[in-house]
């Protein structure tokens, strides 16, 4: 890995092994730690010595001015995001962080300022929860995001999340939490108004207390209060404060009856009008995912997919949100007709016990890997951000158990959206996820992919083939990189399926299936332009990265491709290379 010339110089030094700060021999239960904060060296210097470092640095800095222009237009060739090209320099291929980010923007984070930081800080995916902020306030993110992306060099892929049916969610009506007092008597109703009222939730939904009786239980939000229902009028409910607590803005209901949820069947669909509003606002805006809320069965997800392929020429991916009962019974089904997979851990721990979750999130994470579709972790990973500076000791742990699963992609909720410390909590998402993914690699902790067959084709089953044996050999020779060229992505998502310790790169010629990437373990995507000529487009991208530096004599690449072969050269692709750079 080839560092650029003089580097010392431009960032003031570099940490040599026997620099107090680095201690190699510190080591606990076998492996390295390191100190907290940052080190450097403060130090003035004095005299001759000090005129001739002046020097020194102001002709490199002069040579880097020059070194740096030749880069930008390289990035624009190579297609190479800043904050991965940058991650590729500090830390070389190895330590490239492979799981990827996604956070929820919101009122806190939603200046062109802020939503850079985020950039910078390592964010791939930005999530805009349809349930909150007004369609303008939408479109005026979005714009920001774009601007971002053609001005600055980011590719930060954009999803909307549907706000869904909606029947389980209430609001006080103020503008932020409001404070249950214990034995506290509240009425919950149907009736509409404006503002809000003392002690009076207003449901969304006018059926919302059907089939409930007094004495059950009304649980807000998995457990952040809860209530008895001491009477019931029509449709409305007065309940009584049993376990005090925090009440959200628009939080989400439960009812429960002997220690079982009540379970009840509405009837509707799965996308309310305003969804389907919602979906046309986000087509016209060019976004890159759309995450469908309550999904129950695979067909809701098919019909939204069908709906898409036929208003929009853009490859919209559709995830679905796994929240209920009912959609882990039909997972996987619902896996295979989606594009990916968010797991909603907050309102799924409405549904099922709560010790149910850790496992439940694994099985989803694997049956999304067997059938080579993203997924996603969410809600509350680092919930006490929202109002601290620091995470829980617990909160680290299950960032990190959600990273040894090997997620895809973590994701932020109120951390960002709302949180008065959004970017330190993206800082621990990638730091822990970093460190973590170092540690698997260190003690060769690769979780195996049992085989599960997904070609049903013949050109379908040579290409996962080649895909699960380019992974095994890039661990056993131990490649630097995998180069994967792909108009589709498909390729692209079958090596990181496999969880490969070196970094794949996806070079493609469609900006479509670069924002898909975003979500992929370990891919990191490059907008190149393809020719029909496989070797061209080795020996052209290995020659321009070669020029950036971060490719030099003796380093390894492993190639495979999907690109459409020609009639010349019929089976030219379907072929594994080990590229060693000369």
């Amino acid at each position: 890995m080839a560092v650029v010339r003089d580097s010392s110089l431009i960032s003031g030094g570099i940490i040599g092994k026997n620099h107090p700060c680095l201690d190699l021999k510190n080591r606990v239960l076998g492996r390295p730690v390191f100190a907290r904060g940052i080190c450097f060296n403060g130090g003035k210097v004095k005299g001759k010595i000090g005129v001739g470092v002046r020097a020194a640095v102001q002709v490199n800095v002069e040579e880097s001015k020059g070194l740096q222009r030749e880069l930008k237009g390289l990035r624009g060739v190579l297609g190479f995001d800043v904050v991965s090209e940058g991650e590729l320099r500090e830390k070389g291929f190895l330590g490239m962080r492979k799981t990827k980010l996604v956070c929820t923007i919101g009122p806190a984070c939603c200046s062109l300022e802020d939503l850079e930081k985020l950039a910078l800080g390592g964010m791939n995916v930005a999530r805009l929860n349809m349930c909150h902020n007004g369609r303008e306030w939408h479109r005026d993110v979005i714009r920001k995001i774009k601007r971002l992306n053609e001005e600055k060099g980011f590719c930060v892929s954009v999803m909307i999340d549907t706000e869904g049916s909606q029947i389980h969610v209430v609001d006080h009506g103020a503008p932020s939490s409001v404070k249950v007092e214990d034995g506290s008597i509240w009425l919950f109703t149907a009736e509409k108004f404006a503002g809000s009222r003392p002690f009076t939730v207003q449901a969304n939904y006018e059926g919302f207390s059907e089939g409930i009786e007094v004495g059950d239980e009304l649980v807000i939000d998995g457990g952040m209060a809860g209530f008895e229902v001491i009477e019931k009028i029509g449709s409305d409910l007065h309940c009584k404060c049993t376990d005090p607590g925090l009440f959200l803005p628009r939080a989400k209901l439960s009812f429960w009856r002997d220690g079982k949820l009540v379970g009840r069947n509405y009837e509707l669909p799965t996308l309310s009008a305003k969804d389907w509003a919602d979906i046309e606002f986000g087509v016209s805006e060019g976004i890159d995912f759309i995450a469908m809320s309550f999904v129950n069965d695979s067909d809701s997800v098919k019909h939204l997919k069908n709906y898409l392929s036929s208003k929009s020429s853009k490859s919209i991916r559709v995830l679905a949100k796994i929240e209920s009962l009912e959609s882990l019974q039909k997972l996987r089904d619902i896996v295979e007709a989606s594009d990916g997979i968010m797991v909603a851990r907050g309102d799924l721990g409405v549904e099922i016990p709560l010790e149910q979750i850790p496992s439940v999130q694994e099985e989803i994470i694997n049956v999304c890997r067997q059938l080579n579709k993203p997924v996603i972790v969410a809600s509350q990973l680092l919930e006490s951000m929202v109002e601290y500076p620091t995470p829980t000791r617990a909160e680290v742990a299950d960032v990190s158990e959600a990273v040894r699963q090997y997620a895809d992609a973590l994701m932020l909720s109120g951390e960002s959206a709302i949180g008065l410390n959004g970017q330190k909590a993206l800082s621990v998402l990638r730091m822990t996820s970093s460190r973590m993914e170092t540690w698997g690699r260190e003690e060769s902790q690769q979780t195996l992919l049992p085989q599960h067959q997904l070609g049903v084709s013949l050109p379908d089953r040579i290409a996962e083939q080649i895909c699960n044996c380019a992974a095994e050999m890039a661990n056993k020779l131990g490649v630097d990189a995998i180069f994967v060229y792909t108009k589709h992505g498909h390729m692209a998502s079958l090596l990181s399926r496999n969880r490969p310790n070196p970094p794949i790169f996806a070079f493609t010629n469609n900006d479509n299936t670069r924002k898909a990437l975003n979500l992929q373990w370990g891919v990191t995507s490059l907008l190149v332009d393809l020719s029909d000529d496989m070797e061209a487009n080795i020996s052209k991208t290995i020659n321009l990265i070669k020029r950036t530096g971060m490719l030099e004599q003796g380093d390894a690449v492993l190639v495979v491709s999907d690109v459409t072969p020609t009639l010349a050269t019929p089976m030219a692709f379907q072929s594994i290379q080990v590229k060693t750079i000369a």
